[in-house]
C-alpha cells in the first residue's frame, strides 16, 4: 500500500492518466493510439514492468513515450517517495524502473496492477474517441 495515510483511489487515478494519453495523442490517428496501448498491456502482462517501458521506448516512439510519461506520472501519485527519473531518456526511465519499481515485489505487483488498468482504459478511451 501507498506510504501515505491518505487513501488514495487507484481506479479514478488510472482513469485520470488513461484519459491525459488519450488528450495528449488526440492528434494521432486514434486505431494506432489503441494498437499502440494494445502492445504495451500485452507485454506487461506477458513480460512484467520493465519489459512494458522497454518495449514503448524502442518500439512506439512518441505515442510511446507519451505512454510511458503518464505511467511515471501515475507511479509518482502512489505515494513511494521514489521521485520520478533524472530525465526522459531511455536509460533514466529504466534505470528508475529496475532499481525503484521492481525492486519491491508487493509495490511492484500493486503497480503491474494499476499501470494494467490505466492501459485498458486507456484503450478503451481511444476507441470512444475514434
Amino acid at each position: 500500500m501507498p506510504m501515505s495515510n491518505a487513501q488514495i483511489n487507484l481506479d479514478r487515478l488510472a482513469a485520470q492518466h488513461a484519459q491525459k494519453v488519450i488528450a495528449k495523442t488526440s492528434g494521432d490517428k486514434p486505431s494506432d493510439v489503441e494498437n499502440t496501448v494494445t502492445k504495451a498491456l500485452g507485454v506487461l502482462q506477458e513480460n512484467g514492468i520493465y519489459a512494458c517501458f522497454l518495449y514503448l521506448l524502442a518500439k512506439e516512439g512518441n505515442r510511446g513515450r507519451v505512454t510511458i510519461g503518464e505511467m511515471l506520472e501515475l507511479i509518482n501519485r502512489l505515494g513511494f517517495d521514489w521521485g520520478k527519473p533524472d530525465s526522459n531518456e531511455a536509460e533514466a526511465v529504466l534505470s528508475y524502473v529496475s532499481e525503484k519499481v521492481t525492486a519491491d515485489l508487493e509495490r511492484m505487483l500493486l503497480i503491474k496492477e494499476i499501470l494494467e488498468q490505466m492501459l485498458i482504459y486507456t484503450r478503451y478511451g481511444t476507441k470512444a474517441r475514434g
